[in-house]
């Protein structure tokens, strides 16, 4: 999937141009389809609300592979298309979405006013390379096809030494997604056969460049992809041991809630709180699997409110967003069991002190 932002100065020219022959309209908001212009004087009348915004023409194209030309139906286009707009913050704005047919790769055209339904500005701050991101992510959730840039070059067709700088950008492109050090990337490198070098500044051991080398040819990272130069492959590192970190932290916040959970519970509701689910149907345990197993949740008529469905992983959510929701979830449930645990206890506690003393 590539989204293309295109320039456009006017409605009429941008809504003239999607609008063909060879189009079909797949979804509208804001705008009445299908007569051009209608739609043209229904965005016109909306960017009355905010003179201030010189272009508030918003044109992107989105294009797919021919080969998931079979799989690419209208209501699929439709909705990643729906799901690109939510990520790049087009929302609460009017916009046209329209499938062309003009090519042999699927494609659509999104036309949309960045003057919102409330005057709001629909931002166009670094839309290139939130564009790169969103796509790439909608690519992988979706399953589409990805051959862009180099991936698309037909190496059968190489001579040197564009064959062996291919062989290693292949290499590299597999092994970083693996690798959390530039150790790690060289191992992995040096089982294929890819030796790897680093360029100092002048007589200092400080790194300013890598090289790759195979079959007596040498590349400088840079010349190989712009993404593998030193520093941004130095940046891959540091961000990949960032997150290690931050997953490990999660991970031990997850099991120490996990803990208090489940210390809570039994403390409130009895030993029902183990890891066992003797006893309990499926709504109202939550099994985790691995080493946490199967979690149980408090009964319907319980005032601490908590169920399988909240601790579900919502679309759109990353692993580590779940993992840190449900750790949430799971602590402020453990807080409100031991609180009325310990109201139970008070409660007990001045029933005996207040019961009468029977007389011998």
């Amino acid at each position: 999937m590539i989204g293309k932002i295109i320039a456009g100065s006017s409605f009429a020219g941008t809504v003239g141009y999607v609008i063909k022959k060879q189009s079909r309209i797949l979804s509208a908001e804001g705008i009445t389809p299908p007569d051009v212009q209608e739609m043209v004087q229904d965005f016109k009348d909306q960017t009355l609300l905010n003179p201030r915004i010189k272009n508030a023409v918003g044109h992107i194209s989105l294009s797919f592979s021919p080969k998931d030309g079979v799989r690419m139906t209208d209501a699929l286009m439709r909705d990643i298309a729906k799901e690109y707009m939510q990520r790049m913050g087009i929302a609460d704005t009017q916009y046209l979405l329209v499938r062309h047919f003009d090519q042999p790769h699927p494609h659509c055209h999104l036309v949309y006013n960045r003057v919102g339904n409330n005057g709001q500005t629909i931002s166009d701050k670094n839309i290139k390379i939130r564009n790169a991101k969103v796509c790439r992510a909608l690519t992988e959730k979706y399953g589409l096809h990805l051959a862009l840039g180099k991936e698309s070059v037909r190496r059968e067709r190489l001579r040197e030494p564009d064959k062996t700088k291919y062989e290693i950008y292949d290499t590299i492109k597999a092994s970083l997604p693996q690798s959390r050090s530039w150790n790690d990337l060289e191992l992995r490198l040096k089982e294929h056969g890819i030796a790897m070098r680093y360029k100092y500044c002048g007589s200092t051991n400080e790194k300013q460049g890598v090289l790759f080398s195979k079959n007596r040819l040498e590349f400088s990272g840079s010349k190989i992809d712009r993404q593998f130069s030193y520093s941004k492959l130095n940046r891959h590192f540091a961000q990949a041991q960032l997150q290690t970190r931050y997953r490990t932290t999660l991970a031990k916040g997850f099991h120490a809630a996990i803990g208090n959970y489940r210390s809570s519970f039994t403390d409130l509701f009895g030993n029902a709180g183990g890891n066992g689910n003797k006893g309990r149907t499926d709504n109202n345990i939550v099994n985790f699997g691995g080493n946490i197993g199967v979690l149980p949740l408090p009964p319907n008529d319980s005032p601490v409110g908590l169920s399988a469905a909240q601790l579900q992983r919502k679309p759109g959510e990353s692993p580590e967003e779940h993992i840190a929701r449900i750790t949430a979830l799971l602590n402020t449930a453990a807080e409100a069991m031991a609180i009325a645990a310990m109201e139970r206890k008070r409660k007990l506690r001045d029933r005996k002190a207040n019961k009468p003393k029977m007389k011998l």
